[in-house]
């Protein structure tokens, strides 16, 4: 017998947001699904929506909420990266705040009403506007890190980081961040980019969630997810950055492997008559994602580096 499916707003920072329930038949846990936290990341939400359509019709335990688009000003301006009101990274800004601007706010009402009490959390995103990204998981240490792990095991993309808090974190004040330091299993889960509505991403994304259903012994049925290969799981990640404003022309691409000291690309001169940077690799690595606008502004994040072992 399929779930009882709701569909309604919730109010969150004075937004209403759009919330799906599903009440399986059967008791189980609680899961929560996220997508939207970029407003431009259209993969992952696309995939959020066929999925949650698709799990309205199986037999499940548990109850699943979902937020197909949770950064929905960015996602109606068409504002990559930022909350258009405060120009704030919404996934900068986790646990929140109800006393900050619009992104402290969205971020403290989407942790107490969304992510609190929740048995597991799937933050779905994909590459930005201007973002060419390899499919990974992202999940943080913590008290819950085991179970967070099983979690990126069983979306089944390529690569899986794990974030140690402190100075070398790349992500702090994201959804699985401060799910972590709540005790709260979650990961983001990264596949798509550039803008794009890719159906591989998409798919890869329905798969992910279908699979975690599976782990949380919510669904019976594999529906597509058996066979994969487990990850290979990543240790930390390093963001480059630009020195200079300029023309930026990458020489890899998401997921090339590269070695130390590799050139990775310049930042050359708008009239193409003058390489100002070489971008080299710190370290031996694979390339997670990478911006793939060739404007750049000084300080400009270019790409993600991501390495195993310490």
């Amino acid at each position: 017998m399929p779930p009882t499916v709701s569909r309604r707003t919730l109010a969150l920072a004075g937004l209403a947001v759009p919330l799906i329930e599903l009440a399986g038949t059967g008791d189980g846990p609680l899961l929560t699904v996220i997508a939207g936290v970029h407003g431009c990341e259209y993969a992952s939400i696309a995939a959020v929506r066929r999925w949650v359509r698709g799990a309205g019709r199986r037999e499940l335990r548990g109850r699943v909420r979902v937020v197909p688009v949770l950064n929905i000003t960015a996602f109606a301006a068409r504002s990559p990266f930022v909350v258009p009101e405060d120009g704030k990274n919404l996934n900068r800004c986790f646990p929140g705040r109800p006393d900050g601007t619009l992104a402290d706010r969205l971020a403290y009402d989407a942790f107490r009403l969304l992510i609190a009490g929740s048995d597991a959390v799937i933050d779905a995103h994909c590459g930005d506007l201007v973002e060419a990204l390899y499919p990974f998981t992202l999940y943080d240490a913590g008290p819950a890190e085991d179970r967070a792990r099983e979690l990126a095991v069983a979306y089944g993309l390529p690569y899986a980081l794990r974030q140690e808090p402190g100075p070398q974190r790349a992500v702090a004040g994201s959804t699985s961040a401060a799910a972590a330091e709540a005790g709260i299993p979650a990961i983001i889960a990264e596949a798509g980019g550039c803008g794009l509505v890719e159906e591989a991403a998409v798919r890869l994304h329905v798969a992910g969630l279908n699979g975690v259903l599976r782990l949380l012994g919510m669904a019976d049925d594999d529906a597509g997810v058996a066979g994969r290969p487990d990850p290979e799981f990543l240790d930390r990640s390093l963001w480059l950055r630009s020195s200079l404003e300029g023309w930026w022309e990458p020489s890899v691409r998401p997921g090339d492997r590269v070695a130390a000291g590799q050139s990775l690309g310049t930042i050359g001169t708008l009239d193409g008559a003058e390489t100002l940077e070489t971008i080299t690799a710190p370290a031996t690595g694979v390339i997670m994602f990478l911006t793939s606008s060739p404007a750049v502004a000084s300080d400009g994040l270019l790409l993600g580096l991501g390495i195993a072992g310490s």
